[in-house]
């Protein structure tokens, strides 16, 4: 190789060299690329107990798969199976009461009326013909003035008890009145409704799931008392997931409302490769004041919400799990 060929090899080579530290420098000095990082979510269903109660027995565990009705807990409760025997009970001596009035008096007691009814026509007959005999006798002045009215008072009293046991004669074979009826057949509908109430608590003593996913949690032990309303076991949806992306406000515009973008998940590889996944924005409202960017000097920039953004797949993830990352570049 001559002189003038190693020169213009030099050359070359230093050129080169010139070239790949030039362009490391522009490299070095160009801003690394922004990564949005947020993570997967799923809707949660706390399952908690509407009355209080010992747990009796837990029928899953974390990670059991269950479907909407699935019995989760059951719980001893002696204090609603009391409250049922006592409105079962009321509710039984309301319907007697109700069946008594709408049956009427028995027909014994309608026959003992009439024959109380007729003795009293019988008596107040005789005391009216006594009672004449002794008015014609004084008018002859065979017998007292006060004769008179005794015979006449007992006519009268005899011919009142006539009238009240027809009245009770009358009232035995009609039956009840209308209102009493009606009063003894609200009765019932009112201890039904007790009945009702009280065996929808005892159903509430067996906790099933109301959606369908994977059980996340489960909060109770066996022989625990569960007060009402606290939480026992929690249910996760993993059809439902979403990404939650936190985005301060100056970038928002490649989130917005209707948008979609595409991520990766670090923890899912299809073939060793990342698997990268379609996201729509759904959702996006500013955090709290803790959340602000605050402008480091007064006069230069401003102070840059936070916005909390949610975006669902545009197709279901497999494997994919609550708290798993998320990337956007």
């Amino acid at each position: 190789m001559t002189m003038q060929h190693k020169t213009l090899a030099v050359g070359a080579l230093a050129v080169a060299v010139v070239g790949f530290l030039g362009y490391g420098l522009w490299r070095a000095g160009q801003p690394a690329p922004e990564v949005f990082q947020g993570q997967m979510e799923a809707r949660e269903t706390d399952i908690a107990a509407k009355v209080p109660g010992r747990i009796a027995q837990l029928l899953v565990k974390e990670g059991d798969l269950v479907q909407v009705g699935t019995p989760l807990i059951r719980m001893d409760s002696p204090e609603v199976n009391a409250k049922l025997a006592q409105a079962t009970a009321a509710q039984e001596a309301a319907q007697a009461v109700a069946a008594k009035a709408q049956a009427g008096a028995r027909p014994q007691e309608v026959e003992m009326a009439r024959m109380n009814w007729q003795r009293a026509e019988a008596a107040a007959e005789l005391a009216k013909v006594s009672f004449q005999r002794v008015e014609n006798l004084s008018r002859d002045g065979l017998v007292p003035a006060q004769k008179r009215d005794e015979a006449e008072a007992n006519f009268k009293a005899s011919r009142d008890a006539a009238i009240a046991a027809k009245a009770q004669y009358d009232m035995a074979r009609t039956g009840a009145r209308a209102e009493d009826k009606a009063a003894a057949s609200a009765q019932v509908r009112q201890a039904s409704g007790v009945v009702a109430e009280v065996e929808a608590a005892k159903a509430e003593t067996e906790l099933h799931s109301p959606i369908a996913g994977e059980v996340s949690k489960v909060l109770a032990k066996a022989g625990e008392l569960s007060p009402q309303g606290v939480a026992l076991v929690s249910v996760v949806d993993l059809k439902d997931q979403w990404v939650v992306l936190n985005v301060r406000e100056d970038r928002l515009q490649r989130f917005a409302l209707g948008s979609e973008f595409d991520a990766t998940l670090p923890a899912l590889r299809d073939n060793g490769v990342l698997r990268t996944v379609r996201f729509k924005v759904f959702y996006s409202a500013p955090l709290p004041d803790f959340a602000t960017w605050r402008a480091t000097r007064s006069g230069q920039g401003f102070d840059a919400r936070t916005f909390e953004v949610r975006a669902r797949p545009l197709a279901p993830v497999a494997d994919a799990r609550p708290g798993m990352s998320v990337l956007v570049q």
